[in-house]
């Protein structure tokens, strides 16, 4: 037996110890949570407080409970110990619910159905009960369900208050659903803890049985559960009130899948004698970088406080880098890697960390061009994923209509009634002649082979695509993959799911449009695509991680690049405009999360100015950019600035988003923290200006921006001009990409 408590620091070891009543840990990032759970399970067994069957401990992915469990061995290391009731809540449920499977009216062998077979039962409903599946799409009602399920809702429960012709039929479909599910015998993931959830509450007995067996209750990150997962857990919890959370408030990050915070922010309201404990020790990051995350966090009001430390010295400052655009932050990243960090460390311990799936486009181009191994994290690469397939191969078959390949994929994307029957009989009907796909989809309608309906359609895919042929001829590639994305419904069809995943989908299309704008042509981008897509990315040895900062959750790097960090972009405009404060709040705890992940180095950077989501017009202007709030919120005693030497000759470092004024505390902390670094020691770097009021243009002078078109001035801050839009609105730009209407 190891002396698992010498292993302990005091306040860890207050928290294995103290075993009686409710118990609220708050474990700070890095400061070894995962050791307090399972040093915990082990005291328990040790002291004969109970039998490892009688200890219910929940984690939210089975990595992280296998792991407990080789530890929880490992400590006890004279024999191996069943822990029946250790894993995921899905996994727990789906046990208890399989012992009382006919509560519910399921038979114990029942079938878990995956997010497929899922849409496609719903797709069946609203076919057969004659519901548009255009107006409401099978995504969207999944995700309706889910969310209902999330808050312990059967159809019953759910009460529509604005009679949204959405939720309503969602709620016709949710109602038809739950009775197929149970002919079938089948359950969806969110059946699990729901089904199980009704048995407690209506089976007393049953309750009683889990009540006496589970002695005592350990959760782990506690701050990630939602509504019914907390229910789920108060109805498992006896007078003892023998429950354990373990969490950090400061990372909860996964309100956008039903993670509610404030279970554990008023954690105490639900225990009169709740015992709170505070592991504030960090063991992972130097003192820079912890303090720097205290500073940002500081700024968020509802949370718990805490004061994390580390011991591990003051370290590296956390460099904060600003570039001309997006290539040149990929382009510095890349050069601080290869030529400083790959000598002192491993690649796989350099991680670069985005708020958004799109950013990972630029970093991978570059990485592919100069040879750097990468591997993408946590999803698809970027010219791998779903939709960004789907868009190029549209353009591969405008540029070659003879690639069937691509036909293939999107002839019924989006559905177009054009089946695998239909397109069984195209293929045949090619192979008999010899021809492509295509050119046996105009021949064959000249033949009475395929149903009315079908005809129609395909003659109208086959219009389109021949006008999209036309205009590649004479139109730039940008605005070509524009016109087929809203002509042929693809872009309707991603509005029309409103879900996160759509949400996420559409930003990537609208970066690759971007990319798109580095090529002269439609064929010179396809054959570099082609080029990009193909190269052998399996190299030996170590490789840089590109995540986003959501998958980063958890692990830890010794060098970490936090690149984007601007006004419209990180906080997320999309969590503002749904959640106000709260979404800010969430995206400064992600903003925490992200720095936490560093041991060693930190690099944060942003752009002056950045080819946003595609909006930019044909001769590449860019949107002038602000740095974010966040990084004006850390403490400058941590941070060391610079610029990149390939910057404009003028940059603004405008921490100030809310002010017309340069006299800001953000501002001038940043202008004079910069000067004190650099004004006279560094003579070789170019020279950051902070103007005050230097500009040709006036307060109500008639302006014309290439990509927004006529406005006038409202507001002049030193080069920046506020300027209030014909059809744009009010936008903040240089003065330089204005110029002076043609009558003035």
């Amino acid at each position: 037996m190891i002396n698992y408590l010498n292993l302990l620091n005091n306040q860890q070891k207050l928290a294995v110890t103290t075993t009686e009543g409710p118990l609220q840990v708050l474990a700070g990032a890095g400061s070894g949570k995962t050791k307090v759970l399972t040093s915990r399970i082990v005291h328990l067994i040790e002291q004969k407080k109970c039998f490892g069957q009688q200890i219910l401990c929940v984690t939210f992915t089975n990595k992280a409970a296998n792991e407990m469990r080789d530890r929880v061995n490992k400590l006890i290391n004279s024999r191996s110990i069943a822990f029946p009731w250790l894993g995921t809540f899905h996994s727990i449920c789906n046990k208890m619910l399989r012992k009382n499977a006919e509560a519910v009216n399921l038979k114990p062998n029942f079938t878990i159905i995956d997010t497929l077979d899922q849409i496609k039962l719903i797709k069946n409903i609203l076919e057969s009960e004659n519901i548009d599946i255009k107006k409401n799409p099978p995504k969207q009602i999944a995700y309706y369900i889910d969310q209902w399920k999330n808050k312990a809702q059967l159809p019953d429960d759910v009460n529509i208050k604005n009679q949204d012709f959405h939720l309503t039929n969602s709620l016709k479909v949710y109602k038809i659903y739950q009775k197929r599910l149970l002919v079938m015998n089948c359950v969806d993931f969110g059946d699990l803890i729901l089904h199980v959830v009704t048995i407690l509450k209506k089976f007393k007995d049953i309750k009683q049985l889990y009540q006496k067996n589970f002695k005592y209750i350990l959760v782990d990150e506690f701050q990630d559960t939602n509504f019914i997962q907390n229910l789920w857990l108060k109805l498992l919890i006896t007078e003892k009130n023998n429950i354990c959370v373990v969490g950090d408030d400061d990372q909860s990050i996964y309100s956008w899948r039903g993670a509610e915070v404030k279970n554990i922010l008023n954690f105490k309201d639900d225990f009169k004698n709740l015992k709170s404990i505070k592991l504030e020790q960090n063991y992972r990051s130097t003192e820079n970088i912890i303090n720097s995350a205290t500073s940002l966090i500081s700024n968020n009001e509802d949370r718990l406080e805490k004061n994390i430390w580390s011991d591990l010295g003051l370290g590296e400052k956390v460099k904060i880098k600003s570039y001309f655009d997006g290539i040149s932050e990929a382009v510095g990243v890349s050069d601080i890697i290869e030529q400083v960090l790959s000598k002192k460390y491993k690649l796989s311990e350099i991680s670069v960390l985005v708020r958004a799936a799109f950013q990972t486009r630029e970093f991978e181009e570059r990485f592919i061009k100069i040879g750097l191994p990468y591997k993408l994290i946590g999803g698809l690469k970027f010219y791998e994923r779903s939709e960004i397939k789907d868009a190029l191969c549209y353009l591969r078959l405008i540029n070659q209509s003879s690639d069937d390949i691509s036909y293939e994929r999107i002839i019924n994307n989006p559905r177009r009634s054009i089946g695998n029957s239909s397109l069984k009989k195209i293929h045949n009907f090619a192979r008999s002649r010899e021809i492509s796909l295509f050119d046996a989809s105009q021949e064959i309608l000249k033949e009475n082979i395929l149903k009315p309906k079908t005809i129609h359609n395909l003659k109208s895919f086959l219009i389109h695509m021949i006008s999209w042929k036309k205009k590649s001829e004479n139109d730039d590639h940008v605005s070509l993959l524009e016109t087929v994305l809203d002509e042929s419904g693809y872009t309707l069809m991603l509005k029309n799911e409103k879900t996160p995943e759509a949400d996420s989908k559409l930003e990537n299309l609208k970066e690759l449009k971007t990319s798109m704008k580095g090529y002269a042509s439609l064929s010179e981008f396809l054959e570099n695509i082609s080029l990009q897509t193909s190269i052998d990315e399996d190299w030996d040895g170590e490789k840089i991680n590109i995540m986003t900062i959501h998958s980063a959750k958890g692990l830890e790097f010794d060098t970490v690049f936090l690149p984007g960090w601007e006004e419209g972009l990180f906080p997320h405009p999309k969590s503002i405009e749904d959640r106000g404060t709260e979404g800010v709040e969430e995206e400064r705890r992600l903003a925490y999360v992200a720095i936490t992940r560093a041991k060693k180095e930190l690099y944060i950077s942003f752009a002056n100015q950045r080819k946003f989501y595609g909006r930019q017009n044909d001769n590449y202007d860019l949107y002038t950019s602000i740095s974010s709030r966040f990084i004006n919120e850390i403490d400058d005693k941590f941070t060391e600035i610079s610029i990149d030497e390939n910057q404009a000759d003028e940059f603004v470092f405008d921490q100030d988003f809310n002010s017309n004024s340069k006299n800001s505390p953000g501002w001038n902390r940043l202008k004079n923290n910069y000067n004190n670094q650099h004004n006279k020691k560094e003579k070789n770097i170019k020279t950051i200006t902070f103007t005050e009021n230097f500009t040709n243009f006036t307060v109500g002078e008639t302006v014309v921006h290439s990509g927004f078109g006529t406005g006038k001035i409202i507001h002049i801050d030193g080069n920046k001009l506020l300027i209030n839009f014909d059809d744009q609105g009010e936008k903040k730009v240089i003065d330089k990409f204005v110029s002076k209407t043609a009558n003035e």
